[in-house]
């Protein structure tokens, strides 16, 4: 893991969000050092999803800073109100972060290889053949390989989940967010998800996973963030939050969810 001095891949500084009258969050902090897992754990609308959707740009804070790999993205304040980034420049913040969503989100009329290599094709402007050879690369490290030429509708659930995350890493992010992956699975394709994430994990990649997945934050996290109403209530070490904390939320969450 990083020295603390070093640059953070990811800070937030004093970050609230809301919808309309709805606080969803408020003067949250965080600092996610380079190659550190962060599982973010919680009950149902304690503001977690919509923490790592500001992270990548997809909802605009209220107040504070958010700053990836050292720069600030969550635009500026100017007599005292928040300007947003233009397209552009989240598109170009966008490519150092992905994003692994509940739901797939692939394209339906492009097969498991078309999907992973439209971006970097499009966005990257990659050749077309050596976008493939990388697609090819990343589908065989998430076990995928034999599928390529199958569409979204011909794979399972976890298959589906596992093309979508080669079609992240295609673009070469440093950090990847992850909003519950499993959620939308059966239990019996849980597993293979969690394997690749298990792996990317080793591997030194910058994750903060939104999860219900006790069992994976326990045994992958760095670190273990505690969500409740809008509040980070704990930040620990996996044995801190599931062996010995004291905070009477986190036990009666813990609980709930055992």
């Amino acid at each position: 893991m990083a020295e603390g001095l070093a640059t953070p891949a990811v800070e937030l500084r004093d970050v609230s969000k809301s919808f309309g009258n709805l606080t969803v969050f408020e003067h949250v902090s965080l600092r996610v050092e380079s190659q550190e897992t962060v599982v973010v754990i919680g009950p149902s609308g304690s503001g977690k999803t919509t923490l790592i959707r500001c992270i990548n740009l997809l909802e605009e804070i209220q107040t504070g800073d958010i700053f990836v790999n050292g720069a600030l993205v969550s635009g500026k304040t100017v007599g005292g109100k928040k300007i947003s980034l233009s397209e552009k420049e989240k598109t170009a913040t966008r490519r150092s972060v992905g994003m692994v969503f509940q739901r797939f989100n692939l394209f339906p009329h492009l097969t498991a290889l078309q999907n992973v290599i439209e971006a970097p094709v499009h966005v990257l402007k990659l050749t077309k053949q050596k976008a493939t050879r990388e697609a090819m690369a990343l589908l065989e490290r998430v076990g995928l390989a034999d599928k390529r030429d199958q569409y979204p509708a011909q794979l399972s659930g976890g298959q589906q989940q596992r093309v979508a995350i080669a079609r992240v890493l295609a673009m070469k992010p440093n950090i990847v967010l992850f909003d519950e992956p499993t959620s939308a699975l059966d239990p019996e394709m849980v597993g293979e998800v969690l394997s690749v994430m298990k792996e990317l994990a080793r591997s030194g990649m910058t994750m903060i996973v939104v999860t219900h997945e006790m069992g994976f934050a326990r045994e992958v996290a760095d670190r273990v963030i505690v969500m409740d109403k809008g509040v980070i209530i704990e930040d620990g070490s996996p044995d801190q939050i599931f062996s010995q904390s004291n905070n009477a939320r986190t036990v009666s969450f813990l609980k709930r969810v055992a």
